[in-house]
């Protein structure tokens, strides 16, 4: 066991645990636990907010499989990787104040909370639950298996053992501490991913003999490593700018993203998270997917992508040094993977049983039923991870396509067109859903574009004509 990079990691992790243990106690004194579980309070300050983001984004897809694909792929996935350096932007440019004041008018403590006022529909709500657990479970399978294969690399043991690690470093944490503490511990983690990557890169960069040999010795590999197109040429031009769709312009409708937007305490905190999230987002993504393509010639032959960036470390770095860089990775992952568990558990919870099973439960119920919910949630994700598949980018990306496909009209729409109605949010949201599991299954890239970006267009000529077509029956 490689005990001089397990203990920088062990440090960190005792750091998170004290941070959800203070944010419990905190949790203990609230007069509101559902909102202060679930939406910190609504108290987040723009470093917190910006950071906050930025490590739900920057998740294991782009800390361990986004390095892993761009081994495979070359510069070209760098360059199509990019695209996300406007998501925060996004997010808060699109939704913004007007969301945060509708949520609050509203009092609505998570997205779907939102899409109950807004549309006055059961099965809106409905729906909008079954996608968020359905391709959630996807999300959160991706991370888990992220953080497995990380420790797994890190410390050499069994990829059973070190899921089963993680699982538990994670579930006792956000049990106890909620959204203030996912948000608090996300900070932390944030700044530890922006330095640790900076590190790494750099380390890299010497290792390789300088940028210069390391282009010559992808070139001399293979010419197409350091185009725009990929090892392959698979990366064409229609597919890398329909790309940005998925993991730029869609992020507004990723549920763990949007809910984001409405947990700040005041404009000037969301135009500090509009600067300090675009920028530490922009190195981050650069830093990671050089990273992976720097790699390729140092360590050759790696078979299985997502350890590509925990076996690099260990290569051109000191171990000590190699378990306090690796905490970026690590708290990439864990920071995603505490807020989609929050985000499940709050699906069911607060908009299915809370909405339709018992309206009037106590604080204390509603508090011990939080906490079960979310281990049990982690345990039923630990089972789904045990059978991981080589690369985590395609469970991630597929979820993200099948959640901004559910929801980026009705979010959007929902709130800058007061014609919309739950006729056209509700089929919408079904054209959207469907054709992209049938583009998804069927039909991968059609018209060159990726599965997404059907959908999406489709779903959006849905809402309008049937919310048209509609007016007259809404009251």
């Amino acid at each position: 066991m490689n005990w001089e990079s397990l203990i920088p990691l062990i440090l960190f992790l005792i750091i998170i645990f004290c941070v959800g243990i203070w944010s419990g106690g905190y949790l203990k004194k609230s007069t509101s636990f559902a909102q202060d579980y679930f939406l910190g309070g609504r108290s987040l300050g723009g470093f917190v907010l910006a950071m906050t983001m930025t490590a739900t984004y920057g998740s294991a897809s782009s800390f361990i499989g986004g390095p892993g694909t761009a081994y495979n792929q070359g510069l070209g996935w760098v360059l199509l990787a990019m695209s996300q350096v406007a998501t925060g932007y996004f997010v808060l440019m699109v939704l913004g104040k007007k969301f945060a004041i509708v949520t609050r008018r509203y009092n609505a403590l998570t997205m779907v909370d939102f899409l109950k006022e807004r549309y006055r529909s059961k099965w809106v709500v409905i729906l909008s639950a079954v996608s968020i657990i359905v391709f959630l479970f996807s999300a959160m399978a991706a991370q888990w298996i992220g953080g497995a294969r990380l420790i797994e690399s890190l410390i050499g043991i069994e990829y059973t053992t070190a899921l089963f690690i993680f699982a538990v470093s994670v579930l006792i944490y956000v049990t106890v501490g909620g959204f203030r503490a996912v948000a608090l511990t996300d900070a932390i983690q944030g700044s530890v991913m922006f330095v640790g990557t900076l590190i790494l890169l750099v380390a890299v960069i010497i290792a390789g003999g300088g940028i210069p040999a390391i282009i010559a010795d992808l070139t001399a590999e293979n010419p197409n490593l350091i185009t725009p197109f990929g090892a392959e040429g698979t990366l064409t031009p229609t597919y890398v700018s329909s790309f940005w769709i998925l993991v730029g312009v869609g992020v507004v409708a990723l549920p763990q993203i949007a809910i984001r937007a409405m947990s700040y305490k005041s404009s000037q905190s969301m135009h500090r998270a509009i600067i300090i999230g675009t920028i530490v987002v922009g190195v981050i993504m650069l830093n990671m997917h050089l990273i992976g393509v720097f790699a390729r010639p140092i360590l050759p032959g790696i078979e299985v992508g997502d350890r590509v960036m925990p076996l690099i470390a260990l290569e051109v770095m000191p171990n000590w040094l190699a378990g306090i860089v690796l905490a970026a990775p690590m708290a990439a992952i864990m920071s995603t993977v505490d807020s989609l568990l929050l985000l499940v558990s709050s699906t069911i919870v607060k908009d299915v049983y809370l909405n339709y099973v018992e309206p009037k439960a106590s604080d204390m119920r509603v508090k011990r039923l939080s906490i079960a919910v979310t281990a049990l949630l982690g345990a039923v994700v630990f089972i789904m991870a045990l059978n991981p598949p080589d690369l985590i980018i395609w469970l991630n990306l597929f979820a993200f396509g099948g959640l901004e496909a559910a929801f980026i009209w009705p979010i959007v729409l929902g709130l800058y067109w007061e014609k919309g109605n739950k006729y056209g949010a509700l089929s919408s949201m079904i054209a959207g859903v469907g054709l992209y599991i049938l583009s998804d299954s069927f039909f991968p890239q059609p018209f060159g574009l990726h599965s997404v970006v059907m959908p999406i267009v489709v779903s959006f000529f849905v809402y309008i004509a049937t919310s048209l077509a509609t007016q007259k029956k809404v009251v």
